[in-house]
């Protein structure tokens, strides 16, 4: 392919694609009885999203990316990369002040990264530090929600 046949995604379009692959994932972890084939393709729209955060988001949206990988591979019974993902999610929120609900569900996702992992005292401990965290969350509602996800873990 010649140079000047090289197509580029602009700002616009990349945002939106991130947005729209991140709900994508969503509605694919929550069908049920996803097949094998819906699997793969959730792990791969989460990194997509991910990407196009990176090509044009702020640390926030990296955090936020970051979390739905982790979650995506907690979900799928993968500790490692859950691991991996988690970890990158908590150290984006504190090396770039980000508080609020991300970093909540930042120690949210290193409680789910170690109980795949099965190692219930991390997880517990985690789980601790995210629901220390929901007293950070300014909207009403969106404390109560995290506060009902933490619980799951606790």
């Amino acid at each position: 392919m010649a140079d000047s046949d090289t197509r580029t995604i602009d700002d616009a379009a990349r945002r939106q694609l991130a947005v729209d692959l991140f709900n994508h994932v969503w509605t694919l972890m929550e069908t049920p009885d996803r097949t094998r084939e819906q699997d793969t393709e959730m792990i791969h729209a989460a990194h997509a999203s991910r990407h196009h955060w990176g090509e044009v988001g702020r640390p926030v949206n990296f955090a936020r990316g970051e979390w739905q990988v982790s979650r995506v591979y907690s979900v799928l019974g993968r500790g490692e990369p859950t691991l991996v993902h988690a970890r990158l999610c908590l150290d984006t929120c504190v090396e770039h002040g980000i508080g609020d609900f991300d970093i909540a569900y930042a120690h949210e996702a290193m409680a789910r990264a170690h109980g795949v992992l099965g190692d219930q005292a991390e997880s517990s401990a985690y789980a601790e530090q995210a629901h220390r965290a929901t007293a950070g969350i300014a909207d009403p509602e969106d404390r109560e929600h995290a506060m009902e996800d933490i619980a799951e873990l606790l």
